[in-house]
């Protein structure tokens, strides 16, 4: 078995969903699903197939969101991995939604950090075992901190 590590390739603020599925309907559920949240939400899914012709199967509403999931996708290449990015909305709207699909068996990450995703390799193929999301932290919050925090939820919408 070979372990590896694949940096996923995006802007700095572009949020992005990771997970595994298990049915070539995946996308047309996601697509359904996400496009169904918000009519503003921007993205673009690519799901890698593990079976029959074994394609990278892709769909959005953004085609430089689908571009970017596909080659994220296709350096990935784990079976039945999917990656969702997200434009002008967060996975904290969606992530629910996503997690309800039918074929969704898990989420790995749901992040605007970068990412690395730790992959490993055998005869059979390749599957993900994790992934980095950020850096360490460097302390534990302090009172102001909280406060901070706080009023940063308030003001992006998120607490009254």
């Amino acid at each position: 078995m070979e372990f590896s590590s694949v940096r996923i390739e995006k802007p700095e603020d572009l949020n992005l969903i990771l997970g595994q599925s298990h049915f070539i309907k995946t996308v047309e559920d996601l697509y359904e699903t996400l496009v169904g949240a918000s009519p503003h939400l921007r993205f673009g899914i690519a799901f890698c197939e593990s079976s029959g012709p074994r394609l990278v199967r892709r769909a959005g509403n953004d085609d430089e969101l689908v571009d970017l999931a596909t080659r994220n996708a296709l350096a990935i290449a784990a079976g039945h991995a999917f990656i969702v990015f997200l434009r002008e909305g967060y996975p904290v709207n969606v992530l629910n939604q996503v997690k309800q699909v039918p074929e969704v068996c898990r989420i790995y990450c749901a992040t605007a950090n970068p990412v690395q995703v730790v992959v490993a390799e055998t005869e059979l193929g390749r599957g993900i075992l994790g992934v980095i999301d950020g850096r360490p932290p460097l302390g534990v919050e302090t009172e102001a901190d909280v406060a901070d925090r706080k009023a940063l939820l308030r003001t992006i919408g998120y607490k009254l």
